[in-house]
Parts: structure tokens; C-alpha cells; sequence
């Protein structure tokens, strides 16, 4: 099956930058695209970012669009997909997860908290 790893959270202040990256790795049959998806505590995860994994098709959800971009890149049989998160607000504070959808079963990663303060 498919894992998803991500990493490079952390604190960072309003205005500052961060990237996440989420490893996909495993057997990625019938996965087509990646998403990351955000969630604070009470709330339900909401859609943040998606990518098909040749690239050629991005999505950002409104919010965040113009601050936010997503991108992937190969390496030998591992693909990594990069959420870029410029002039960061305090509502950006959230656990970023890695998603993705293999023959209609969800898969996701373990999360990494992303801070904002002010």
C-alpha cells in the first residue's frame, strides 16, 4: 500500500514562510493525485492543496490561493509533494496532512503541526 510521510513543520511568525513535504512512496497503483489537507482542533479537516502526481494539474482552495503553491518532484521511485506557505496567518495554524486516494480508499499521513504566532 501507499505511505505518506510529512515533515518540515514548525513555529514561524505572522508574515514568515514554511514548507511542508509529504513523501509518497509504497505501491501508488491507481493513486492519481495528492492532497493536503489542514485541521484544528474542534473542526473537521478541510481541503487545502492538490496535485496529480505528473504535475501537470494544480488545485488551491481560495483562502490561501496566491499564498500558497503546491509542487512535486521524483526521485527514483519516490515522489514528494511540497506545500509552500508564504505570508503566513495566525488562522494557518493547523496540522497539515498528506492525502491521497487509492482505488476509493483514503490514505493519509501522520501530520505535522504548523504554528503561527503573532
Amino acid at each position: 500500500q501507499v505511505q505518506l510521510v510529512e515533515s518540515g513543520g514548525g513555529l514561524v511568525q505572522v508574515g514568515g514562510s514554511l514548507r511542508v513535504s509529504c513523501k509518497v512512496s509504497g505501491f501508488i497503483s491507481g493513486v492519481e493525485s495528492v492532497a493536503w489537507y489542514r485541521q484544528t482542533a474542534g473542526n473537521q479537516r478541510e481541503w487545502v492543496a492538490s496535485i496529480t502526481l505528473n504535475g501537470d494539474t494544480t488545485a488551491i482552495e481560495d483562502p490561501v490561493k496566491g499564498r500558497f503553491t503546491i509542487s512535486i518532484s521524483r526521485d527514483n521511485a519516490e515522489n514528494t509533494v511540497f506545500l509552500q506557505m508564504n505570508n503566513l496567518k495566525l488562522e494557518d495554524t493547523a496540522v497539515y496532512y498528506c492525502n491521497v486516494d487509492q482505488y476509493n480508499r483514503m490514505y493519509w499521513g501522520q501530520g505535522t503541526q504548523v504554528t503561527v504566532s503573532s
